[in-house]
C-alpha cells in the first residue's frame, strides 16, 4: 500500500458515525456550559473554552480515534453497541473539527482581548452548529469539506 507505514493502522481513515454525533454532543455540552457561566466564573468558562479547542486541534491535527470524547465513546458506549453498519471517511469530519477549532480559538482570543460580543457569537455559532450534528447528523463542516474537494472536471 503506497503512502502508509507499516505501523499504521488501516481504519484511521475512517470513523464510526455513531462516534461523530457523540463527539459533536459531548461538544455542544461543554460549548453550553461556556455559553451560561463565562459571564459569572469568567476563569472556568475560559478554561472549558480553552480545553475544547485543544480538543478540536488535537482532532483536527492529528485523529479522532485517540481524542477525549473518542476515548470516552470508546470505553463507555462503543462496547454496548452492535458493530456500525459503514464507517465514514474520516477527512470531512477532521475538516469540521479545524473549522470548530478555529471558531473556539477565535472565541477564546477575542474573551481574552474583552471582545465579549465577538466571543459569544462565535461560541453561539460553534454551539450551533456542533448542536445540529448531534441531533440531525448534519455535519456542515463536512459538507463544505466535500464542496471544496469535489473533483472538478478536467
Amino acid at each position: 500500500m503506497r503512502g502508509r507505514s507499516n505501523g499504521a493502522c488501516p481504519l484511521r481513515a475512517h470513523v464510526d458515525p455513531r462516534l461523530l454525533r457523540f463527539s459533536a454532543g459531548a461538544t455542544a455540552s461543554v460549548l453550553a456550559v461556556v455559553l451560561l457561566i463565562v459571564d459569572v466564573a469568567r476563569p472556568l468558562g475560559l478554561g472549558l473554552l480553552g480545553s475544547q479547542v485543544a480538543v478540536f486541534a488535537f482532532i483536527a491535527f492529528f485523529s479522532f480515534h485517540w481524542s477525549l470524547w473518542a476515548q470516552i465513546f470508546a470505553r463507555a458506549i462503543w462496547p454496548r453497541l452492535a458493530a456500525p453498519a459503514t464507517l465514514l471517511d474520516a477527512l470531512p469530519p477532521r475538516f469540521a473539527q479545524l473549522i470548530g477549532f478555529i471558531l473556539t480559538a477565535l472565541a477564546l482570543t477575542t474573551f481574552v482581548l474583552g471582545i465579549n460580543i465577538a466571543g459569544y457569537t462565535l461560541t453561539a455559532l460553534a454551539f450551533a452548529l456542533a448542536t445540529l450534528n448531534a441531533t440531525t447528523g448534519l455535519c456542515l463542516g463536512c459538507k463544505a469539506y466535500e464542496l471544496i474537494r469535489r473533483p472538478r472536471p478536467t
